[in-house]
């Protein structure tokens, strides 16, 4: 088919659902596919990254999940904090799932390596910060950059993440506050915490009444003889400052990281005073209303964390992205010969996940914790009974192309 006849696709950001977002629509002849990433180069702040059946379901599809291993996430233990006390020991939920793979923790670095190396050549254009789009009166969206370039495309994708400017666009009134949650995340290599071994022998939380500590294997140590070690330091307590820059990603001293475990376990003291100076970064955490649609301008499609700024997302945001960006590749594969195809595709894709983030929030995500009154003991015993606890088969079973496959079956299918 002719380049020139092709509708034209603009997605801003290249983390998971981004890139996931390049590799699908990429495999439809009909689409002329532009990733912009806002950095100079592939770059994935973070550290470790959950993975459990419904992504394995989501990376299979994309022909991705080859080359993603990581450290098995079975016999999950739940502390006390202060004593080290084991409250409950158990396997995570998605490895009864029936996935062979089970769930791992892996380094964010391996997803992004393996997604990329199915993206074709050409497509990934870097150095590209979004910094206003416009609904254009003919046809099509208006992207402009900081660099001074402007495109123009007839679908966008925002897959700009939580501070997305494209959502920003779309519904200008929509506001962020910071939760009061900030965590400080690194890898380090597993060795330099052996004499720590009721730390480093299965993936542990550590519960405190003003945060805890969560510790993960990151590594399929068959594959290396130097596997790395995941630490995260949670604080629900942080104060904000106005006019303060986002934290996402930035350097955070031995010292601010050790200040918040003073009261905890000796060994989980011992495991934060290990790790090398300068390895800490800081990621402040986020939040705004859920959204009614993640559509716009008959035009625009939210993934990600762009269509859910929430708190929180039970280790799966990165599947989430994916399986948002497949499912509205499919819808437009769907609905390319009808007479309106982009409004018609957006709108089933509206439709298929707006209901899914509509479960999780009013389910899940906005859950109260329960009362800090009273003895700790049990205010810790409810946290990780809720924690464990509850439905979650529709996050960790999801199968993506099921849901595909009941929305044609039910006969809601339009073109």
């Amino acid at each position: 088919m002719p380049a020139q006849s092709r509708t034209s696709v603009a997605i801003v950001g290249g983390g998971p659902g981004g890139i996931g977002a390049a590799i699908a629509l990429s495999k439809l002849p009909f689409l002329q596919v532009t990733l912009f990433e806002k950095n100079p180069e592939p770059r994935e702040a973070g550290a470790g990254i959950s993975l459990s059946t419904n992504a394995w379901k989501v990376l299979d599809l994309l022909g991705a999940s080859e080359g993603v291993k990581g450290g098995s996430k079975q016999n999950t233990y739940q502390r006390n904090a202060y004593t080290g006390k084991v409250i409950s020991i158990a396997e995570h939920p998605e490895n009864s799932a029936g996935e062979h793979r089970g769930s791992i923790r892996a380094r964010r670095t391996r997803l992004q390596r393996e997604l990329l190396s199915k993206v074709p050549e050409g497509i990934i254009q870097y150095g590209k910060k979004l910094i206003r789009q416009e609904d254009l009166p003919t046809a099509g969206v208006g992207l402009h950059f900081q660099d001074g370039t402007y495109f123009v495309a007839d679908l966008v994708i925002g897959a700009d993440g939580l501070h997305s400017v494209v959502r920003r666009t779309l519904f200008p009134d929509h506001e962020l506050r910071f939760t009061g949650n900030t965590q400080w995340r690194v890898l380090l290599p597993k060795a330099l915490l052996a004499h720590l071994p009721d730390i480093t022998s299965a993936t542990g939380w550590w519960w405190g009444e003003q945060g805890h500590v969560y510790f993960s294997d990151v590594d399929d140590e068959t594959e290396t003889d130097d596997p790395y070690f995941e630490i995260t330091v949670r604080s629900y307590i942080e104060e904000f400052t106005a006019g303060e820059t986002v934290s996402w990603g930035i350097p955070a001293s031995n010292a601010k990281v050790a200040s918040r475990v003073l009261q905890f376990d000796e060994r989980v003291q011992q495991a934060v005073g290990a790790v090398p100076e300068g390895q800490w970064r800081e990621f402040s955490a986020y939040a705004g209303p859920r959204l009614a649609e993640i559509i716009g301008w008959n035009k625009v499609a939210l993934v990600g964390d762009a269509s859910h700024p929430l708190s929180g997302a039970f280790g799966s945001g990165a599947t989430f992205a994916m399986e948002d960006a497949w499912i509205l590749s499919r819808a437009l594969e769907h609905t390319h010969l009808s007479s309106e195809p982009i409004k018609n595709a957006l709108e089933i894709f509206n439709h298929i996940r707006t209901p899914y983030y509509d479960r999780m929030c009013g389910s899940h995500l906005h859950q109260q914790c329960p009362s800090e009154g009273g003895d700790f003991d049990d205010f810790l015993q409810a946290k990780v009974d809720m924690f464990i606890n509850g439905d979650k088969d529709f996050i960790y079973k999801n199968d993506i192309e099921k849901v595909w496959r009941e929305y044609l079956q039910e006969g809601q299918a339009k073109l």
